[in-house]
């Protein structure tokens, strides 16, 4: 699904690439027929909170916000098992259902690492994609509260993502 695209791009780190593309996903986001209204709002109010940023302030914004508060930390392990060794096995099961999926994680990032997810997740067909957000839908709704408490533009973005899932014994 596109709209996941769209979210990773928007919640990975903000770098030049993004900074070019932003246009084309303004498009894509206002003339998707799979992006709820509401959704599209959402998007679009963060696309313009970034537009009246420089590039600069937005990343030291992004490193502020995920970076340096381990409550809004983007790496979904890291709110279950904190420093703690049992982290480990769980990346690396993580990491092996990517691998035998065809998706492998760029040098130095962690599978955990929500973008990362959601990059996985686009591959999915809504069913899916829905059930597989529903294993962390507790942890991302904690990231979003967290950011909601903070009041970053970023907390729209996971909601989107948690209003997306469901857990599959909820189904």
């Amino acid at each position: 699904m596109q709209v996941f695209n769209v979210l990773s791009r928007l919640l990975d780190y903000p770098d030049d690439e993004l900074m070019d593309n932003l246009s084309s996903i303004i498009d894509y986001v206002k003339t998707s027929d799979s992006i709820e209204e509401d959704e599209k709002t959402a998007i679009m109010e963060f696309v313009s909170w970034m537009g009246v940023h420089t590039s600069t302030g937005i990343q030291q914004n992004y490193v502020e916000t995920f970076d340096m508060i381990p409550e809004h930390d983007l790496h979904l392990t890291h709110h279950i098992f904190g420093d703690d060794k049992g982290r480990g096995p769980a990346l690396i099961d993580l990491s092996e259902h990517f691998k035998s999926e065809g998706l492998e994680a760029k040098d130095g990032e962690i599978p955990d690492f929500l973008p990362l997810i959601l990059e996985y997740v686009a591959t999915l067909d809504d069913m899916e994609s829905r059930i597989f957000l529903g294993d962390a839908k507790k942890i991302i709704k904690i990231i979003a509260d967290n950011l909601d408490e903070a009041k970053s533009p970023y907390s729209k973005l996971v909601r989107i993502v948690e209003q997306r899932s469901y857990l599959a014994t909820a189904a």
